[in-house]
């Protein structure tokens, strides 16, 4: 019998050797320090986001998009209340829409909660690449990155500004990678802002952001902690076509030109919105989101004095027109989060760098399988999501409602409106959450002044309203309770039911006017 020599035993066992030394480097870097600092991000961004999924909004949004999927059209009347039927309006966020419908047809409230923290996510994961690409330090990216999800909570929940922000996320890495390396994939910049117009009007936000990224590097030279570099002829040829470019994107849009003019239209011909929104206000510093705003805008002036840090002119400039805009309307503190954090880790300089070398994997894999543990398992069920949505809108009210139709028109509380129209499709209410078409029509105002008490019983005669829904203890309910003209038909924990039982005031030649237009329309 031959034997076999086996000349070089150690050339066997190499590629086995090889094999065993990559796993164990994948191993260590999937568990390393800076993953586990990620987990952290996606532990906090879960938790800040869990009690935010009744939001007011969401549930118009899926009704225009069931109507979408129905008709094969976008809604461009309005068809959901009695106030304003009939009146032409656009919807600025039908592409974003749709996928919280989808989700929600996939697995009810709990698609849409999966949805949301995806995309939050993706946000934030966004946001510390950005950090990390400017400071390359992960310890100080990571600070920077819960800074700015703090910053942002005031859009968490399903809303269709996170497609927004999600874009700007996308934008600035590209301009991030084309300022530091001369070069980036800016043809991506158009389809981006084609998508974006179509998702929320955030757009404008990118569209500013790009400008003065552009008009910033117009200039060269140094003033004191300042300092501006100039594109080269090249670059600037790239970057103004891109612009072109995206600025032409914007009117591949189901409105045209109307809708790339709505920002405007939200700014100068909607100001009771902006004055009466609380997402519209102005920063309260008496709150926990503003004094950390305090602290950041102290922090950022302290660490730029004591590291006597350079400020690229963009930089500067972004950081101004982004808490110019937080502090002025508090729903804009995202996209100052979002421009901010990066800076915010390059001033950071003083927290410890991540050392390789003492990194303990093993540890790091057991917070790391703890903390997605403890997201999996405090994921809310489906009846803890009724539970949120029943806490925040009158749920309890709706068997009642089916049971006892009204036969009239129905107040109904301003975020409860999307709701109402969303769980009984032929309940037409006074107004809902889209404020810029009630508005338009005055309907807006007059709510604003029957819950301020300026002539309100006046109010419910000029809507003919027969039924008010509102919450139990609103001073338009105790109001109305004493009032013998009115009696109690359902009275819950969240909600109560009035309804008119004296004399309805009778129709003046212009009302039935109004009246008979409404009827041929709807017959139409």
């Amino acid at each position: 019998m031959s034997q076999l020599v086996i000349e070089n035993p150690a050339a066997v066992t190499a590629p086995q050797n090889n094999r065993e030394q990559r796993f164990r480097s994948a191993l260590r870097k999937a568990f390393s320090f800076p993953v586990m600092l990620q987990a952290w991000i996606v532990l906090i961004i879960a938790r800040l986001a869990e009690k935010n999924l009744p939001d007011v909004d969401l549930w118009w949004h899926l009704r225009n998009v069931q109507y979408l999927f129905t008709h094969h059209r976008l809604p461009n009347f309005d068809t959901y209340s009695f106030t304003v039927a009939g009146h032409r309006w656009i919807n600025p966020e039908w592409l974003a829409e749709i996928p919280y419908y989808l989700a929600w047809r996939a697995l009810g409230l709990e698609g849409i909660e999966i949805l949301m923290l995806a995309v939050l996510e993706g946000i934030f994961l966004g946001v510390l690449y950005l950090c990390y690409t400017r400071s390359k330090h992960i310890k100080a990216s990571i600070l920077a990155c819960w800074l700015a999800a703090f910053l942002g909570t005031i859009n968490f929940g399903p809303r269709t500004a996170l497609f927004g922000y999600a874009c700007l996320v996308i934008l600035l890495i590209v301009l991030e990678r084309f300022k530091s390396k001369g070069r980036a994939p800016l043809w991506l910049l158009p389809p981006l802002f084609c998508l974006w117009i179509n998702m929320h009007g955030s757009w404008c936000l990118g569209i500013a952001a790009l400008g003065i990224f552009i008009a910033c590097g117009l200039l060269e030279g140094e003033w004191g902690m300042i300092a501006a570099s100039r594109w080269s002829r090249r670059q600037l040829h790239q970057l103004l076509a891109m612009f072109a470019a995206s600025c032409v994107a914007l009117f591949v849009n189901p409105y045209g030109y109307r809708l790339v003019l709505y920002p405007l239209d939200m700014a100068f011909r909607q100001p009771l919105n902006m004055a009466s929104i609380q997402e519209w206000a102005s920063v309260d510093f008496h709150g926990p989101r503003g004094i950390v705003v305090l602290i950041v805008l102290a922090g950022l002036f302290c660490s730029a004095l004591l590291a006597r840090h350079r400020w690229r002119l963009t930089d500067l400039v972004l950081v101004l027109v982004a808490f110019y805009g937080g502090l002025s309307h508090e729903r804009l503190l995202f996209f100052a989060g979002i421009i901010v954090a990066p800076i915010a880790a390059e001033l950071l300089e003083i927290v410890p760098r991540y050392r390789p070398e003492i990194d303990k994997p093993w540890l790091n894999a057991a917070i790391i399988c703890g903390i997605l543990a403890f997201v999996v398992f405090r994921f809310p069920g489906p009846a803890q999501l009724e539970q949120q949505v029943a806490g925040q809108y009158p749920a309890e009210v709706l068997p009642y409602l089916k049971s006892h139709p009204p036969s009239g028109n129905v107040l109904n509380f301003y975020e409860w409106g999307g709701y109402l129209g969303w769980k009984d499709p032929g309940l037409k209410v006074f107004m809902d959450s889209r404020v810029d078409i009630f508005e338009y029509a005055g309907v807006f105002k007059d709510y604003l002044d029957l819950i301020g008490f300026r002539d309100p019983i006046r109010i419910l005669d000029k809507y003919r309203i027969r039924y008010v829904l509102f919450p139990r203890d609103a001073p338009l309910v105790i109001l109305l309770r004493a009032n013998p003209n009115w009696k109690v038909d359902f009275d819950g924990r969240l909600s109560a039911l009035l309804e008119r039982v004296g004399p309805m005031p009778a129709d003046s030649p212009k009302s039935v006017a109004k009246s008979k237009r409404l009827q041929a329309w709807q017959g139409a």
